[in-house]
């Protein structure tokens, strides 16, 4: 079965995936692999890799060093068209639909799209809403867009609604690493209610209590990545309200 093939089955049955977040400019090989083993232990689904700004030729490495590692599929995040590598199982395919730079809906697309033709990537075509967190993110700055306003949830329904109908295969909700306020559950409802393909959110996600609210405000995949690079031994606490808060399987 294809990872979003996985991840489709799973949010029609109303079941939920955990995503940790890497960025391999963040997290030297140490603390990588004390948090490859809590990942592999505790359960985690998938791995996000990437970042806004990767400064350096870490990727392909730390991919390789995490396929010797675990078995946990890696999934590109990519902050540009240069953060791709054949090391990874899939890639999303993001478009920021929130946004109004061209180059982020399609330029950029255009000019990966004969390299992801050729490569072995699981391809899944990914709207991109950025929410506003409280605080100037690296995607803020980088894309050279601005965020969904946290209240405007009529403005983010509209949005992903416009995403499924162009075809987009998901909707990540994202308030940008460090975040001082994660996406409210009331505009993950909102979400949520106005689309049938799956939803992830992440961004500002620091304690259990938050990914247990994500998940029954209705969010299908939760991501969470900073506060683990300095405390991963959080990411027990954090798969304990995951796994609490999962709704019962249909027998």
């Amino acid at each position: 079965m294809s990872i979003y093939a996985d991840i489709l089955e799973a949010s029609r049955a109303g079941q939920k995936k955990f995503v940790v977040l890497i960025d391999p400019d963040k997290l030297r090989l140490g603390k990588i692999k004390k948090l490859l083993e809590f990942s592999e232990e505790l359960g985690v689904d998938y791995f996000f890799i990437g970042g806004s700004l990767i400064v350096n030729d870490m990727l392909d490495f730390v991919l390789k060093s995490m396929k010797e590692q675990c078995n946990i599929p890696m999934i590109l995040f990519p902050g540009n068209s240069f953060q791709l590598s054949y090391k990874a199982d899939a890639l999303l395919f993001l478009s920021l639909i929130s946004g109004r730079n061209a180059d982020l809906l399609i330029g950029k697309h255009v000019i990966t799209a004969p390299f992801l033709k050729l490569s072995p990537l699981e391809i899944i075509s990914t709207g991109y809403m950025l929410i506003d967190g409280g605080v100037a993110t690296s995607v803020q700055y980088m894309s050279n867009t601005n965020p969904i306003p946290s209240h405007k949830e009529d403005i983010a329904m509209c949005t992903a609604m416009a995403g499924e109908m162009l075809g987009l295969k998901m909707i990540y909700l994202d308030a940008g690493s460090g975040a001082v306020n994660p996406v409210s559950e009331s505009m993950i409802a909102a979400v949520k209610g106005s689309i049938s393909i799956p939803l992830i959110v992440g961004g500002g996600i620091r304690t259990p209590e938050k990914v247990s609210a994500n998940i029954k405000a209705g969010a299908d995949v939760i991501v969470v990545g900073n506060i683990l690079e300095s405390q991963p031994e959080l990411l027990k606490e954090m798969m304990i309200a995951f796994r609490t808060s999962q709704p019962a399987l249909n027998v």
